[in-house]
């Protein structure tokens, strides 16, 4: 018992003194939107509809650097992007009802560049 109480108190006191540099990294790395790859077609779609209906999604557009691949999880996460760049990089900006994902990785691709603000 004594053991286990120990382990608790030592992973309690690590959170504690790791939070703020936690924040801390965290507000200074760039990020990005994406939508999670198990999303289904209507999830994205209605994603889509969403974040188009608040910020401009022409680079979405036929003839546009992100218009290819035109598949709906392409085209999600770009919208989710946008969005989530617009509204301030917060995580509530990039739930989706839980499809979309936080990532560290650039997601740009090609001519295709993901907005980062």
């Amino acid at each position: 018992m004594a053991k286990s109480w120990m382990c608790i108190s030592f992973l309690i006191f690590l959170y504690l003194s790791s939070e703020g540099n936690f924040i801390k990294v965290n507000a200074e790395m760039k990020t990005w939107c994406v939508a999670k790859p198990s999303s289904d077609q209507a999830t994205l779609l209605d994603n889509i509809n969403f974040a188009c209906s608040h910020v401009d999604c022409r680079i979405l557009s036929n003839g546009c650097p992100c218009y290819s691949p035109g598949n709906l999880i392409n085209h999600a996460s770009i919208a989710m992007n946008l969005y989530y760049q617009a509204n301030g990089r917060n995580y509530w900006n990039c739930n989706f009802k839980n499809s979309g994902l936080i990532v560290i990785t650039n997601p740009s691709y090609g001519n295709c560049y993901y907005q980062y603000t």
